[in-house]
């Protein structure tokens, strides 16, 4: 029973590490019409703030992926933490856009040791229910999408600003950094050298099944953390809506895909997660040029529902694929995730210039492009492939 409750306790505080770092993202996500009037920033220096610090954190994740099959891993979790922390008070501080910058290029590394090793340890915890504890992260994160903007506009209210909430949740962080110590340590084969860790978990990008996963979860990505990216400044710039009503259509988007991930866990009992993937990423065809197409506030802010209940398991499914894919490699996955991601952070800057050439409105189009293609990838039961061998955890 002991027992029991601890390793309750621990998933509990994964699952929290996540939810914070998503009302972290969400409340930036939302509060960026106010960061971009109180610093001054261009569409161009908001696509390299949204796209610069991810590229760095993604070349270091093949690093922070060999640290996570290892026995450094709780440490480096801890020491992530405390960065996580520091990056969120700095943001909250920064008087302009080159701290700004420095801030985010601080908190995307740390991010990677902090909140992907954590999802990391939760799939090593029980492999058996790797996708169902893969929706219950979503999950999480979707409490905290919610969450963000709502707790953003309790700290305008308060007068405390988008400063004042991030300061505040870098110091959650650090009781959460803290808590890790409470994980058992992992136990790790004799250690390889670092480079020969990192080229092995990079060579099993040449494996189909990996490629396929990874394509499919940078795709989903343009309507997911890049449509979130970009949502509050397209209704305040493209359809003319007040920066309070920015923040309301985040929240309404993120409520949906909060119900969304919630009724995941009872849709993956009876659907098989491809097949649902398939037919939401049909139907998503229609209802984001729909949201693009139709004028008004209301009609779009309506839309923003099926949209957001569309995409749940978009990201939990490819992502526990990855993890089946490569099965007692969880370093591995994080850091093939972050190779994958590599391509996925220039896709911010680059939408980021074409909103400042074309504009807003037309560049939103090129997120179409994310259920066309989990429409190609998702695999047909027929053309499935065999599920990968069983290999061993780290090479000797």
């Amino acid at each position: 029973m002991r027992r029991r409750r601890r390793f309750a306790g621990i998933v509990a505080l994964l699952l929290a590490i996540e939810l914070l770092d998503e009302l972290v993202g969400g409340t930036r996500a939302a509060a960026w019409p106010l960061i971009r009037h109180d610093l001054g920033l261009s569409y161009t220096e908001i696509g390299i703030l949204l796209a610069v610090p991810g590229l760095v954190g993604s070349a270091l994740d093949p690093v922070i992926g060999a640290l996570g099959d290892s026995p450094a891993r709780r440490s480096a979790m801890i020491l992530g933490g405390a960065g996580f922390a520091l990056s969120a008070a700095l943001a909250g501080l920064a008087p302009g856009f080159a701290i700004l910058l420095g801030a985010l290029l601080i908190g995307n590394p740390a991010t990677g040791a902090f909140v992907s090793l954590a999802q990391a340890t939760l799939m090593d915890a029980e492999p058996r229910e790797r996708v169902r504890n893969m929706a219950r992260w979503t999950l999480a994160g979707s409490v905290g999408y919610v969450a963000g903007p709502l707790l953003l506009a309790a700290s305008i209210w308060m007068g405390l600003g988008w400063r004042g909430v991030s300061i505040a949740l870098a110091l959650c962080a650090l009781p959460l950094a803290a808590g890790l110590r409470r994980l058992p340590p992992r136990h790790a084969p004799t250690a390889a050298p670092l480079f020969r860790r990192i080229g092995s978990a990079l060579a099993e990008v040449r494996r189909p099944e990996v490629l396929r996963r990874l394509t499919m979860l940078e795709a989903a990505d343009l309507l997911l953390d890049v449509f979130h990216g970009f949502l509050a400044l397209y209704f305040v710039d493209v359809v003319g809506a007040r920066p309070v009503e920015g923040a309301l259509a985040v929240a309404v988007w993120t409520g949906a895909s909060l119900v969304g991930d919630a009724l995941l866990l009872l849709v993956l009992r009876r659907i098989e997660g491809d097949r649902y993937l398939r037919w939401t990423a049909a139907a998503a065809l229609i209802a984001y040029p729909a949201f693009l197409l139709l004028p008004g506030s209301a009609v779009k802010l309506t839309l923003l529902i099926p949209l957001g209940l569309l995409n749940s398991g978009w990201y939990a499914i490819p992502k526990a694929g990855l993890y089946a894919a490569l099965p007692g490699r969880s370093g591995a996955a994080v850091a093939l995730a972050g190779i994958g991601g590599l391509a996925g952070a220039l896709v911010p800057l680059g939408l980021g210039l074409l909103a400042e050439g074309a504009g807003l409105g037309p560049t939103m189009w090129m997120l179409l492009l994310a259920p066309l293609a989990l429409l190609v990838l998702s695999p047909r039961p027929d053309r499935r492939l065999p599920a990968p061998d069983r290999r061993p955890p780290d090479p000797e």
